[in-house]
Order: structure tokens, then C-alpha cells, then sequence
């Protein structure tokens, strides 16, 4: 009896919490007295990010947050180590962290690890910043792959005509300019993230602007983070009673003992992440145009085909996922272009390598991202463009010697050629050449069986003597 009204307490409990939000009674609340009362063991899940943040890694986290939220997860913890990331990448994984129901901790794991520029804005975004011992954070400036000064570094003032400096009012260089606006965004995000989670803001704005990095003892010490935990029971140990925000709500975390399940990344997020490294991307890409270049010159081949067309959408699905300059990507299907004609009407190379040279310089340039991680190899692009000219020479090398080949067909290569009478009479007959019997003209005193040399050919009659 005791038992069923309990359980119907319970219910008149959750029906005033879904219907009266005033009264402050909260889906979560509910859920949580209700798993108090019938001894549910509270669950964590436990994601972990290992390497550059990118498309693969924003799907992941995605992923783990719906996950969690389906199974009524107490809380979720990223395990992170990371040297950075994309920026896109980087702001679609603080919006899903924001808005998620379940609260989520971050966790900079294992010793020696770290949380570097993209993850410090991650661990800034979660209810619970942590860290293990020998980890640091921090690092954050964004990243001048231009050669330029970092963005917020002192920059040298341009000197005048009479060898003064210019004054306070001379307007910043262009350079200087876009450096300045990607650098108070980031500051902005993070000064922002540390403001609603209580954190310290001062230094994480020092380390956008000025790059600082800290480790795991200094972090607590001045609120970067709230826990130093060796291990994932110490961590959930130290949370367990805390109160964080979640989606904006206060939730009561209790995680004391909790349950803890690892989530794996599944087949398309590990495909995802094979596939958006740019090195793979493009020799993906290249893989397919010459499948296809080489299934449209030997038609009916349909193997190259198929194989190129498969890897020229896998390439161009996973540079789809990433930040491109489209005028690279201009040059680089301009050179191809133009090795394509190389191929079907020989220019003797000047189609070719001016392709081949597009090629390179689009390449470099293909790429639009700060993160050293999410930039094309040199290596892969030296490869490619060796394999590219090494096709280029064999292709210029094969027309030059078939140029250079006696003429095999046509009036040309009959002419001179020796054929056998067959029959004779009048000065005309029939003569055997090449295998093939040919109506033919001469002196009359032809007879068969006689050689006779071709001089040339009157339509479909040769001329003999």
C-alpha cells in the first residue's frame, strides 16, 4: 500500500513539476528525488577528445550530449587533450555544451596533457572545469599563419620620412586591423564563458592576448579551474554536491559512486575524422579526378572510374567540412583542367605545367585556417605535384615518339612500300600488299608473281612501277 502512494506521489509530483514551472519544480528535480526514492544508481558518461579539435571532434561532443540527455545521465565528462583546433568547430561545441540539458565537466587528462587554444575555450564552456596533475591550459591567441605579428603583440610603429614614429592617431595597417578583431572575438567568447561559470576572467583573457599558459596547481589556485582530480573517481568525488548550470538552470550534481560508461565514437565520426585531415582529403580528391580522367581516355574500363568517383566525393564531402579559400580551390580545378587538356590534345607542356603550376599555388593556399593541424603538408603537396609532373613528362615523352614514328596507315605508308603481282594485264591488275589485294596500275609488261613498288595511290587504285 505504502509502496503504491509513493509511486503515485511521485507522479502527482512529476504532472505538477511539467505543469507549474513557476512553482520551480523542474523536470530535473523531479527525476533526481525519484531516482532518491527508488535507489537508481546515478550514471556518468564519459567522452574523451584526443587530438586536433575539428568536424569530427563537434559531431562527437554533439553526439555524447544527446546521448546523455536520452539516457538521463547525471552528468557528462569530456576527457580533453588537445593542441587546438578550428575556430567553427571550436564555437558549434561551446553552443552544444551551453544549451545542454545534462551538466558536462571538463577534464584535462592524462598527465601530460594539455587544453590548448581551442580547448580552453572548451573547458571554460563546461559546468566543471578540472584538470589532472602535469596538465596545463591555456594558449589560447589566435593563430597568424600569415607570417604577421601574433594578434595583441606589441607591433613596431612605422617610422617617418624625418625618422620620428608616426603619432597615437595613425590608423592601424589592414593586417593589424583583422588581427585586432579576431582577437577581441576570442576574448570576448571566453571573457564571457568565464563570467557565466564563476571562473577567472582576467587571466583568460591574458591568454588570448598574450598567449599565457598555466598548469594544473596554478589553475586552481586563481579559479581558472575548480578541481585538481588524479583520476575520474577523484573527480567525481570532488563534484559530487557541487551546484553548476546547466542549460542556464542551477542543477545539484551526485555523482558520488556514480556509475561510469565510456562512449566510443562511432563508425561515421571515426570515418569523419580519417577523412577531414586535409593531407587525406585531397589526395582522396586527386585519387578521383584521375580515376576519372583515366576511365574518360580508356572507356569501358569502368574499375578507375568507379574508384575515382567514390574518392572524389569522399574528398569532397571532407573538404566540404572544412574552412576552404575557394580561390585555391579555383586554381587547383583550373590546373587540373588544364593537365586534363594536356592529356587529350598535347600542347607539348605548356598546357600541362602552367596546370601543374595553378596546381601547386592553389594547394598552398587551400586551406583557410589558423590551426597548424588543418593545414595541407608540404610533403603532400610536393608528392602530388612530383606525381603530377612525372605523368606530365611520361604523357610529353609518349606524343614526342609517336611524332616521331614512321607513318603506320594511310597513303603515306603505302607509298614506297613493295607488293606482289597477283594478275596482270593491259597495264592494270591486282597486287598484294599489307595482306590485303589492291586494284592496281603499270607498265603492261607486268606479269604475275613479280615485285613492284608502290609510288603511289589515285584514289582507291595504286600506282605501281
Amino acid at each position: 500500500m505504502n509502496r503504491a502512494l509513493r509511486s503515485a506521489s511521485f507522479a502527482l509530483l512529476a504532472l505538477l513539476g511539467a505543469a507549474l514551472p513557476g512553482l520551480g519544480l523542474s523536470q530535473e528535480a523531479v527525476r533526481q528525488a525519484d531516482g532518491k526514492q527508488t535507489g537508481r544508481e546515478a550514471l556518468v558518461l564519459v567522452s574523451t577528445i584526443d587530438g586536433a579539435i575539428g568536424p569530427a571532434t563537434a559531431r562527437q561532443i554533439a553526439d555524447a550530449i544527446e546521448t546523455s540527455t536520452a539516457r538521463q545521465a547525471d552528468a557528462l565528462v569530456l576527457r580533453i587533450d588537445t593542441p587546438g583546433g578550428l575556430v567553427t568547430s571550436t564555437r558549434d561545441i561551446v553552443s552544444d555544451i551551453l544549451a545542454s540539458d545534462v551538466p558536462v565537466a571538463g577534464y584535462v587528462w592524462p598527465g601530460g596533457g594539455h587544453a590548448a587554444s581551442a580547448g580552453t575555450y572548451i573547458i571554460y564552456a563546461t559546468g566543471i572545469a578540472a584538470m589532472a596533475p602535469g596538465t596545463n591550459i591555456g594558449a589560447a591567441t589566435p593563430v597568424q599563419m600569415s607570417g604577421g605579428a601574433m594578434p595583441g603583440s606589441p607591433q613596431k610603429q612605422p617610422e617617418s620620412d624625418t625618422g620620428g614614429k608616426e603619432g597615437e592617431g595613425s590608423p592601424p595597417s589592414n593586417e593589424q586591423a583583422l588581427s585586432n578583431k579576431a582577437t577581441n572575438d576570442a576574448v570576448a567568447l571566453i571573457v564571457s564563458l568565464a563570467e557565466t561559470h564563476g571562473r577567472n576572467a582576467e587571466w583568460a583573457e591574458a591568454a588570448v592576448r598574450d598567449g599565457e599558459s598555466i598548469g594544473a596547481k596554478e589553475a586552481l589556485d586563481i579559479g581558472a579551474v575548480e578541481i585538481l582530480a588524479t583520476d575520474l573517481d577523484d573527480l567525481l568525488a570532488q563534484m559530487d554536491g557541487r551546484e553548476v548550470l546547466a542549460n542556464g538552470r542551477p542543477v545539484k550534481l551526485e555523482t558520488a559512486n556514480a556509475l561510469i560508461e565510456h562512449l566510443e565514437p562511432g563508425f561515421m565520426i571515426d570515418l569523419l575524422a580519417l577523412i577531414s585531415n586535409p593531407n587525406v582529403a585531397f589526395l582522396l580528391m586527386m585519387i578521383g579526378i584521375y580515376g576519372i580522367i583515366f576511365e574518360l581516355s580508356n572507356p569501358g574500363s569502368f574499375g578507375p572510374g568507379i574508384l575515382g568517383a567514390i574518392c572524389l566525393l569522399l574528398g569532397l564531402y571532407a573538404l566540404n567540412q572544412l574552412p576552404l579559400d575557394y580561390a585555391g580551390a579555383a586554381l587547383i580545378i583550373f590546373g587540373l583542367v588544364l593537365m586534363a587538356v594536356e592529356a587529350f590534345t598535347p600542347t607539348f607542356g605548356v598546357a600541362g605545367f602552367g596546370g601543374l603550376v595553378a596546381f601547386i599555388f592553389g594547394a598552398v593556399i587551400l586551406v583557410d585556417s589558423d590551426s597548424p593541424e588543418f593545414q595541407l603538408s608540404w610533403w603532400t603537396i610536393g608528392i602530388t605535384a612530383l606525381a603530377s609532373a612525372a605523368l606530365l613528362i611520361f604523357l610529353i615523352g609518349y606524343t614526342w615518339r609517336a611524332m616521331r614514328k614512321p607513318v603506320a596507315t594511310g597513303a603515306e605508308e603505302m607509298q614506297g612500300a613493295e607488293a606482289r603481282v597477283l594478275e596482270w594485264a593491259n597495264g592494270e591488275g591486282y597486287v598484294h600488299v599489307h595482306g590485303e589485294r589492291w586494284h592496281a596500275r603499270g607498265p603492261a609488261e607486268l606479269a604475275p608473281q613479280s615485285t613492284v613498288r608502290i609510288e603511289r595511290m589515285d584514289g582507291l587504285t595504286l600506282i605501281v612501277g
